[in-house]
């Protein structure tokens, strides 16, 4: 990150710049009509790039590849979900509740998994923006009967990204390089996807794909380069921290879908978003 930033803001900056690009390649993929074209070429995008970037990039270490293997196999999985979350319901809940599952799952898991104990400030902080979170979520109410497999699907998807965010944070500093770390792991998980998609679509996926080629495969390079971020911040900062941090997503996600779908931004998103950030500066305040 860049020198001018003052010390200790350069784990935030990163983390927050992430949030903005994640929300924005989510927003992307779900814009495009057909989902499974969408995330197709969100993965050919990695896979691409992936490809370039393992030519000039260390090797991680033999102790940090099964983490690889096992972040890539939960990424490809989390994509599943959250394609089928967006088929069946609206980005303004789906995404909130997809991101809003993970800060406290991770929480846990870096207390009881990593030994990484949280103090009662940062633990408060992570409660408070996970129940801003919620909030965002169900702004428009409990959901009905006919919401559930879609709710189904987000919630899915925030369990798997807390346990590839718990696999990446003990990864990448085992990996002894960052960088390589990035590249091979989205080496590993880019091609799955578009192999899936070609085997349920057979030769006229080709087609498909070409109307939306450009969006798609822009919105895997923002996602890509989001998730490097984190990544990065993984390496130098506490894993809670960061993962509660990046969902500031949410809050960047429900402006998109006021602005870009058109869906309600209330009252009661207003307050839930001002716990989100009042969480954020618990978070901050606590954390040494």
């Amino acid at each position: 990150m860049p020198s001018f930033l003052p010390p200790g803001s350069a784990v935030p900056a990163a983390v927050l710049c992430a949030a903005v690009l994640h929300a924005l390649w989510n927003a992307m993929a779900h814009r495009i009509t057909d989902k499974l074209v969408g995330f197709t070429l969100i993965n050919l995008a990695y896979t691409g790039c992936a490809a370039v970037m393992v030519c000039f990039v260390p090797l991680p270490v033999a102790g940090a590849w099964p983490f690889i293997l096992v972040s890539a196999a939960l990424e490809v999985l989390s994509q599943l979900f959250l394609l089928r979350a967006y088929q069946l319901g609206d980005f303004g809940q789906m995404y909130p509740i997809a991101r809003g599952t993970a800060p406290l799952l991770v929480a846990v898991a870096s207390v009881t998994l990593l030994g990484q104990p949280l103090a009662a400030a940062e633990m408060a902080g992570v409660l408070v923006i996970s129940a801003g979170l919620a909030g965002l979520a169900f702004a428009n109410g409990r959901p009905g009967r006919a919401q559930l497999p879609a709710l189904a699907a987000a919630v899915a998807t925030g369990v798997v990204i807390a346990g590839y965010t718990v696999v990446d944070g003990t990864g990448v500093h085992r990996s002894q390089t960052v960088i390589g770390y990035i590249a091979w792991l989205f080496l590993c998980q880019g091609p799955v996807l578009p192999l899936l998609a070609l085997a349920r679509r057979g030769r006229p996926l080709l087609a498909q794909l070409k109307p939306a080629c450009g969006i798609g495969l822009t919105g895997g390079v923002i996602s890509l380069a989001a998730y490097g971020l984190v990544i990065w911040a993984q390496a130098h900062g506490d894993l809670a921290t960061i993962a509660a941090l990046r969902e500031t997503s949410i809050l960047i996600a429900a402006l998109i879908a006021t602005l870009l779908f058109r869906e309600r931004f209330g009252r009661l998103r207003l307050t839930a978003g001002a716990a989100v950030l009042a969480g954020i500066v618990v978070l901050e305040l606590a954390h040494p």
